[in-house]
Formats: C-alpha cells, structure tokens, sequence
C-alpha cells in the first residue's frame, strides 16, 4: 500500500513537473564559432599581426631555398665533370644545407602554430565575454555553439556577436 501511494506521488509531481517546465518560456541562441573565426576583425588583426611577426624569418627561409636551388642547378651542370671527391662533398654540403632549411622551416611552422594558438585563445575569451553581454543583454536563457545538428535562422545569432565583436 505505501509502495502504491509512493508511485502515484511520484507520477503525480513528474507530470507537475513537466507541465511547468513545458510552460515556461525558454530562448535559445545558437552561435558558429567557426563564422565568428573566419569573420571577425580581430581574426584578420592576428594574422597581419602575426605575418608581420614571421616576416622575417619567412622571407630569410625563402631567400635560403633560392640560394639552395641556386646551388643544385649549378652542381647538376657540373657534376659530371667534377673529381668523386669533389662531387661527393659538395653533394655532402647540399644534403647539409637541405636539412638545415627542413629543420628551419619545421621550427618557423612549429613557433607560427604556438603563436597564433596564443592568440585565438585570447580571441575566444574575447568571443566568450561578447557572448554573455549579448545574452545577458537580450535574455537569453541558452546559448548553443558548433556541434549542433540542426538549428533555425531565427535563433542564429552569430550574426550579433559579430557586430558586437567589430564594437571592440
């Protein structure tokens, strides 16, 4: 009998429940980080930001492979008329300039991808903080990133983090 009774309260306030989370009125607002990310003025900031940064070793690193096809075309033409000891040197040197302009641009790579991680995570708080003064701004009670399946236009609002990103 109170196994009965305990059911029929529980049922009871699951139906009491629902009904009230049913009527109240919920916003949500979905966001595409990715837009954001490709859209916004402080996205274009960053890598000028960072070219600017790299330059320099960018275009040494380029200068540095000019230099080495430079080399290459000039031992391919003469290579057969060069001792064995000459040739193997020189194709000893080359070998070691070709690996020095591997290892620099594999550093260039790796330093660019550290940087410019730094900097989007600084970008994301920034996104972050948008997003709650838009939300808190216009009441809205949730707010959904990327990974959703499907989402209307009408409760996009990526499009208002975007002006509001450019206000910064």
């Amino acid at each position: 009998m109170k196994y009965k009774y305990l059911a029929q309260c529980l049922v009871l306030s699951l139906i009491l429940f629902t009904s009230i989370v049913a009527s109240a009125e919920l916003k949500v607002g979905f966001i595409s980080v990715e837009k954001i990310l490709r859209e916004a003025p402080q996205t274009i900031e960053i890598e000028k930001k960072l070219t600017k940064e790299f330059s320099v070793r960018t275009d040494k690193l380029k200068g540095d492979v000019k230099v080495l096809k430079e080399k290459e075309a000039a031992f391919s033409k003469e290579v057969l008329t060069m001792k064995d000891s000459e040739r193997d040197m020189k194709e000893k040197s080359l070998a070691q300039v070709r690996i020095e302009i591997q290892r620099a641009d594999r550093e260039l790579k790796e330093d660019a991808g550290i940087r410019r991680n730094e900097e989007l995570a600084t970008l994301q708080d920034t996104i972050n903080k948008v997003v709650t003064s838009v939300a808190k701004a216009e009441g809205y009670d949730l707010i959904v990133y990327t990974g959703v399946a499907y989402s209307s236009e009408k409760i996009d609002i990526t499009d208002k983090i975007l002006k509001s990103l450019g206000k910064k």
